[in-house]
């Protein structure tokens, strides 16, 4: 079983910044990929960012410019900066990680954290 544990959010008041961590931890081979997400009152979960062990990145329209995602492969570790946030992007945000816990094909996990919460309001 892989775990999933998000910290750093909290309250914040516009234009501010907070920074997200996330660990994985658990019986994991090799992670292919890791990212954020996020979900507001009412509305579907979204992508915020993401990071592939390519180094390939993502990131939403919405947070480009703003927001910076990095990763620590060694550590199963991927955090995410959030600068000049706004109301909008209050949301409980969700780490995700995706990979293999073995060396078999089909040894497949994708896993996701509890949540934290960041809110943006003065």
């Amino acid at each position: 079983q892989v775990q999933v544990a998000e910290s750093g959010g909290g309250l914040v008041q516009p234009g501010g910044s907070l920074a997200l961590s996330c660990e994985a931890s658990g019986i994991i081979f090799r992670i292919v990929g890791m990212g954020w997400y996020r979900q507001a009152p009412g509305k579907e979960r979204e992508l915020v960012a993401t990071t592939n062990s390519g180094g390939g990145i993502d990131y939403a329209d919405s947070v480009k410019g703003r927001f910076t995602i990095s990763r620590i492969n060694a550590m199963n570790t991927v955090y995410l900066q959030m600068n000049s946030l706004k109301p909008e992007d209050t949301a409980v945000y969700y780490c995700n990680v995706r990979g293999y816990y073995s060396a078999v094909p089909s040894a497949v996990f994708d896993s996701w954290g509890q949540g934290t919460q960041v809110t943006v309001s003065s």
